[in-house]
């Protein structure tokens, strides 16, 4: 029987071994594919060490310099889609072509996005006074940031928060997430290729409760950057406030979709079923609430459920599936456990799980896939509609004005983001003013452009990221006031 490979972590520009492993398996076949660094404070400290040490010259490396590096690193990550795309579908599940269009696309955008943003676009001011002075600002980094990505999205969001950090001359302890390590492992690989000086990037594996306390309490590290669960970033919150670190976090969401009846159904349908099911449902932004006014629900319900039953689910490395595996046994429990619970609280599952057979491989058999399920005649005080389910569930329910749809939208503790669809740019400007999100999308999904804001409102987080709130994060801007001699 072949050795499993064993992750290193990446400290100080090295590949260090670990002692100490856990299991990484395959949400395809259910199946141990490598051990990954099972890592704790000892290796935090090196990797905080080394890259408080880098701190000092990739601060004052000029941005044309940091910016030709991560031209670099995106050209190598494109020169190994193939490679990329096949890591991230074994470690996180979804189809390899989904990996290839959309994270493996969106990371090497990231790095060159910012790469051109440090060379043109690092805000300053200048003001001269009446009181004979001359005050004006200049930016620096802050220091050492911890950088926490989720698994949903391994390389597209850990990229997201690397290339602002870097790029405002910041260096970087990130702590990917213990299920989806091998391919944030392949960054650190090109990043090596590419010539980024040792320490700038630190990789260190682990469990949050062991690695990700660790940098998130540590002295020397004053940013933290996290996204992933609601509970986690108040556990984040509440541990870093001795320290007054600065907190960007992007939390749980509960996202709605408004659909009024002068919408065009050929339109809308396609883009709800991608907000709903893209990649599992297993991105912060799904669509898992949606409100349908009574004019068209019969209709809407009728034609998304025919489309939901068409989603092929199966092997992520054939490209004629749309949706691949869960990422865990634990977590297809889980969402699972919310269809069983709509069906305790005699709500309708239209199709999906318990009702459509889902026919595997023998390869896949053991993995961890379920159908993307649709369910009706649900209460707004069902957990259904209050918790984030992040899998393949959504519901769908009836409203009659506005206004009601609106005060039902926002009922929920989470604020990320949400859809309105209509042809009255009356109602999308006045619905989505209303909307207590962070985002809102009118007669689209998830179109995204790096300049613009992006975070969350009420428990979905703080902070925000893009373009000029990311430099922002990541710099410390100082005020000097120089006197005018007589």
């Amino acid at each position: 029987m072949a050795t499993l490979q064993e992750l290193p972590n990446f400290i100080g520009g090295e590949f260090v071994r670990c002692s100490r492993h856990i299991d990484s398996y395959n949400p395809a076949t259910g199946k141990v594919h490598l051990k990954v660094p099972d890592s704790g404070e000892e290796e935090v400290e090196q990797a905080v060490q080394a890259a408080k040490e880098a701190f000092k010259e990739w601060s004052k490396t000029p941005p044309r310099e940091r910016a030709r590096l991560m031209n670099k690193i995106a050209e190598l990550v494109d020169s190994r889609l193939d490679e990329f795309a096949s890591a991230e579908s074994r470690d996180q599940g979804k189809p390899v072509w989904l990996a290839k269009a959309v994270d493996i696309d969106r990371c090497c955008h990231n790095f060159r996005f910012f790469a051109s943003a440090i060379m043109h676009t690092i805000e300053t001011s200048t003001v001269q006074t009446d009181k004979g002075a001359t005050n004006y600002t200049c930016r620096s980094p802050i220091g050492v940031a911890g950088l926490i990505s989720p698994w949903n999205l391994p390389i597209y969001l850990l990229s997201f928060k690397i290339a602002p950090a870097i790029g405002a001359g910041c260096t970087v302890v990130c702590k990917p997430s213990e299920m989806t390590s091998l391919t944030a492992h392949l960054l650190a690989e090109v990043m090596k290729e590419a010539g980024l000086p040792p320490g700038v990037v630190n990789m260190v594996y682990g469990v949050g409760p062991t690695v990700g306390e660790a940098i998130v309490k540590h002295p020397l590290v004053p940013i933290i950057s996290f996204t992933g669960s609601t509970l986690v970033g108040q556990r984040i919150q509440s541990v870093t406030a001795p320290y007054i670190k600065r907190l960007s976090l992007e939390l749980g969401g509960k996202n709605a979709g408004v659909v009024f009846d002068d919408v065009n159904l050929d339109k809308c349908l396609p883009a709800m079923i991608r907000s709903s099911f893209t990649n599992q449902g297993e991105i912060c932004l799904t669509t898992s609430r949606i409100f349908v006014q009574e004019g068209i629900y019969e209709e809407f319900v009728k034609r998304f459920v025919k489309l939901t039953k068409q989603m092929t689910v199966g092997d992520p490395t054939d490209s004629t599936n749309k949706m691949g595996a869960l990422v865990s046994k634990e977590h297809l429990t889980k969402v699972t456990g919310y269809v069983d619970l709509a069906r305790r609280e005699g709500c309708n599952v239209q199709c999906g799980h318990g009702v459509e057979e889902l026919a595997l491989p023998e390869r896949n058999k053991n993995g961890y896939f379920m159908r993307p399920t649709v369910i009706t005649d649900v209460t707004d005080d069902s957990k259904l509609m209050q918790e984030e389910v992040f899998g393949p569930v959504t519901c769908i329910v009836p409203f009659k004005t506005e206004e009601e749809a609106v005060e039902r939208a926002n009922n929920v503790k989470y604020g990320l983001c949400a859809c309105v669809w209509s042809e009255n740019s009356g109602t999308t400007h006045r619905v989505a003013q209303a909307l207590d999100v962070g985002t809102v999308w009118v007669n689209c999904w998830l179109v995204r452009d790096l300049n613009m804001p992006f975070g969350g409102a009420k428990k979905s987080g703080v902070g925000r990221e893009g373009f000029k709130d990311s430099l922002d994060f990541y710099t410390e801007v100082k005020t000097v006031c120089i006197k005018h001699t007589d």
